[in-house]
């Protein structure tokens, strides 16, 4: 039955969690059919169904480096160059520092994306097929239907950027191993589709995730809307190398999400009420995560270990392209003496430690940013300068980089040398919030995490060639035995 037998909530299970996290997200629901008509007898049961799988981003899993997307945003920015630990910390997410996580097929943390996102995965397979029976308007129908198709383009994107090869547009079709397909809630075990098979699958569901959500007003940032499921489109295209889809779909999405203001950029980005997020995990006061939490590792003031001796840092060599009046400076002090960043009782201070997440109170209760405005103007100026349109470029990168940095001037760099520049806002915007691995494995580019601010007894791995098979994440070997050899394993 494979290990996607494991990981799986019923359309039951997924209500549950609306009231209760306490679960382990190895418990199996029933998934008999009285249980599922009764769940979707109507859109109310619909909708339950929807924001269960958005809970689901933020709960306790097995353990404390599990605590739902957050926990995986960790893991990836710590396997790239610019996330830096400082300290001895609890331990958690230092393999993945190490690069040895993503390679130890036995291992927890290997495991985890794998189950988190099929899980997903199933969830919406079974909301798309059973919400047409539901009764209820047509309209409710349409937006379930158009959220399950976001979150399983999503999920599948997700696991096809860890544990298959990356996508080259120079060589369709993109043959090589990616993760099963799953496009219907049976656990039967299903052998690895490729890579090129899963993006077209991606954007299909997604184009069916803009009809059915065009019209559609939500109530919250934790749903997604039309231009939200445009942004993930635009991510896919820019990993495909697609420039004119990535920079239009960018532009699209963030439309009506105005940057934030130099003021709220220091407040700690933990507020999906922001102006710029367009997607986010909201999290309310009765449903702390305590240590599972993203703001239990990567805020500066929750009083937790990992935080206490381990606060997180950036890159010095990045930290040292920013200008003196740009904002973003601000989120990290160089000298690791500035009182004006808070740190909880008995913490250490660090050079070139963050301020940039904040917990909102006491708790480690925090919303997490998926998706923000700024990140659409880096994906419409990469995309535009990688296809030769310098001038489109240098304004989109303006458009964000003089709201960060009133002293900015537009760019005049061209060609590789602006790519360069795009590529350091990236970086520097978007740190800690889960891209690097993912950018520099998109790009065919190497890890280098030489001459700066990186400990060799924490860190171990300074370099990793590109194109290496350590940018693969192993198949879990769960599934490999559970599906009793129907998923094959990647190269070693």
């Amino acid at each position: 039955m494979g290990a996607f037998k494991h990981i799986t909530y019923s359309i039951a299970g997924i209500a549950l969690l609306v009231s209760s996290c306490k679960k382990s997200y190895l418990d199996t629901f029933p998934t008999d059919g009285a249980t599922v008509d009764a769940t979707f007898s109507t859109t109310t049961g619909g909708w339950t169904a929807v924001n269960g799988i958005h809970r689901s981003l933020y709960i306790q899993y097995a353990f404390q480096d599990q605590g739902g997307q957050g926990s995986v945003l960790i893991n990836l920015d710590y396997m790239g160059e610019d996330l830096v630990k400082t300290g001895p910390g609890s331990g958690w997410f230092t393999n993945s520092y190490r690069w040895k996580s993503h390679r130890t097929v036995t291992g927890s943390t290997d495991l985890y994306p794998y189950r988190f996102y099929y899980k997903i995965i199933r969830n919406a397979n079974m909301i798309l097929e059973q919400i047409d029976k539901a009764t209820g308007p047509d309209a409710d129908k349409k937006a379930i239907r158009g959220e399950a198709y976001v979150y399983r383009a999503w999920a599948h994107f997700m696991l096809v950027q860890l544990y298959g090869k990356r996508y080259d547009n120079n060589a369709h079709p993109n043959s090589q191993a990616g993760v099963p397909l799953r496009l219907t809630s049976s656990i039967v075990p299903l052998p690895r589709a490729t890579v090129e098979d899963i993006y077209t699958q991606v954007n299909k569901d997604l184009d069916s995730a803009v009809v059915n959500l065009t019209g559609y007003n939500r109530t919250y940032k934790s749903h997604f809307n039309v231009q939200a499921a445009k942004g993930i489109k635009a991510r896919v295209a820019l990993t495909m190398q697609n420039w004119a889809v990535a920079a239009q779909l960018a532009a699209e999405a963030r439309a009506g999400y105005p940057l934030m203001s130099n003021t709220d950029y220091l407040k700690g980005f933990n507020d999906i009420n922001n102006t710029e997020w367009i997607w986010g995990s909201q999290q309310i006061a009765d449903q702390t995560t305590y240590f599972y939490s993203f703001f239990a590792y990567m805020s500066a003031n929750y009083a937790a270990a990992d935080i206490r001796t381990n606060p997180k840092a950036i890159n010095s060599r990045l930290y040292r392209q920013l200008t003196a009046t740009d904002i973003r400076k601000q989120l990290w002090d160089s000298t690791g003496t500035n009182t004006a960043f808070p740190i909880p009782a008995n913490g250490v201070r660090r050079q070139y430690m963050n301020r940039k997440f904040l917990t909102a109170t006491s708790s480690s209760i925090g919303d997490v940013p998926n998706m923000r405005a700024a990140e659409m103007y880096l994906i419409e100026a990469e995309a535009k300068a990688r296809s030769g349109d310098n001038a489109g470029a240098q304004q989109a990168l303006y458009l964000l980089a003089v709201q960060r940095d009133p002293s900015y001037t537009r760019s005049t760099r061209t060609d590789s040398e602006l790519i360069g520049e795009i590529m350091m806002q990236r970086r520097a915007e978007l740190w800690g919030e889960g891209f690097r691995f993912l950018d520099l494995k998109r790009l065919n580019l190497p890890l280098n995490r030489s001459g700066a601010n990186h400990d060799a007894s924490f860190a171990e791995i300074f370099t990793v060639p590109a194109g290496s098979n350590l940018w693969q994440w192993l198949i879990p070997q769960d599934e490999i035995n559970n599906s009793n050899g129907v998923v094959t394993q990647n190269e070693l």
